[in-house]
């Protein structure tokens, strides 16, 4: 038979009840970030190939052409200009954080959108690739006066 004693000062205590509470806490945040990091989170789980991009943009209700207008080679800044920063903007609503990426190479695609309510032309959906994963998208009018939104089809 073996006995097992410990000794737990006040301190040693805290320090365990601490631990436990933000272990607590990391598991509940983890679990509830968000309908937005959700659709991250699952956004993100599979865009190594071309089918697995179309398949991610039309899951999102978009209607697109399968091959891309453009696919080019971007490099996420170190320093985010004012322009970057509101785009970042836009992808932290979306449950993306693209300033994980500053300084990485990633792949941008450009896909034409078919099905924009209300704009049958000129409008693209962009989403950029770091190893296989989205980190960022958008959807964007591509006239003068045009607009620029996140990768939820609209919906009204």
């Amino acid at each position: 038979m073996f006995i097992y004693t410990w000794k737990f000062s006040k301190r040693k205590l805290v320090l365990a009840l601490c631990a436990i509470v933000l272990a607590i806490l990391a598991v509940v945040l983890l679990f509830s970030g968000g309908e937005k990091a959700q659709e991250a989170v699952n956004i993100t789980a599979s865009a190594r190939t071309a089918d697995d991009r179309v398949k991610l943009v039309r899951g999102l209700g978009w209607d697109i052409d399968e091959e891309p207008l453009e696919s080019q080679t971007v490099v996420i800044p170190k320093e985010f200009t004012d322009v970057y920063k509101n785009y970042a903007e836009l992808q932290t609503k979306q449950g993306f954080e693209l300033e994980k990426y500053a300084g990485k190479e990633a792949t941008r695609y450009t896909y034409r959108v078919l099905n924009y309510p209300g704009e049958p032309e000129n409008v693209v959906c962009d989403i950029i690739v770091y190893r296989g994963r989205v980190i960022a998208g958008d959807v964007q009018s591509l006239r003068l006066d045009g607009f620029m939104q996140g990768l939820d089809y609209p919906k009204s």
